[in-house]
């Protein structure tokens, strides 16, 4: 389980960077496509922290923030490679990849910040209640680092691409967005940790019982 949960955080990772190119609006709110992805991101390092520990919940988050970057990497050298005469489209392939990649730049830089500031407000809790309580841990912990995550993602990725009071909106209709969904993921949260602490015993009762 531990396995496929680092798999999945890692590909909604790349996938949110592609996806943030892209506005998106609901009536009069303007939300980048990433908003979707990212948002669940959060609950898979909760589960990985409530299941596995802090340490677990860190070299996830560091797993992450490495591929991203070698991401990047290969996007660069991608639009830099010359175009061969039969691809006619170079011009759009820069546009969606390059902006892309500013993208990341800023989905990197609220990364560092919110998702270790998720995994230390939710250990601390945690310390303090012990199994009890996830619903409170789970919500505070992704609530507050998703502020975090929102302003610097925000102002990033979209500054001078559209007007200050835009750019102002979609903080906000964007952390709104955020907060629905942690209150809404919290049954999710419960489900995912139950099936991560059966997964668990179970490989450790194979361990125990396995001849030497």
């Amino acid at each position: 389980m531990f396995i496929y949960l680092n798999a999945l955080f890692v590909g909604l990772l790349i996938v949110s960077n592609i996806l943030g190119v892209k506005l998106f609006s609901i009536g009069e709110f303007i939300l980048p496509a990433a908003v979707i992805v990212y948002v669940v991101t959060f609950i898979i390092t909760d589960v990985i922290g409530e299941v596995y520990g802090k340490n677990a919940a860190r070299k996830t988050v560091q797993a992450g923030f490495f591929t991203q970057v070698i991401v990047m990497i290969f996007i660069f050298i991608a639009i830099e490679l010359p175009a061969a005469p039969a691809f006619g489209s170079q011009a759009e392939f820069e546009t969606i990849l390059g902006g892309s990649f500013r993208v990341m730049l800023a989905s990197l830089l609220s990364y560092i910040a919110s998702q270790h500031l998720d995994v230390s407000l939710f250990q601390r809790l945690k310390a303090k209640h012990g199994k009890n309580k996830l619903w409170l841990r789970n919500n505070v912990s992704t609530m507050t680092s998703q502020l975090v995550d929102t302003t610097i993602f925000i102002t990033i990725a979209f500054w001078g691409t559209v007007p200050f009071t835009v750019l102002l909106g979609m903080v906000a209709t964007q952390y709104v967005f955020k907060l629905i969904v942690a209150l809404v993921d919290t049954p999710i949260v419960y489900l995912l940790v139950k099936m991560a602490r059966k997964t668990k015993q179970e490989q450790t009762n194979m361990e125990v019982v396995r001849p030497s």
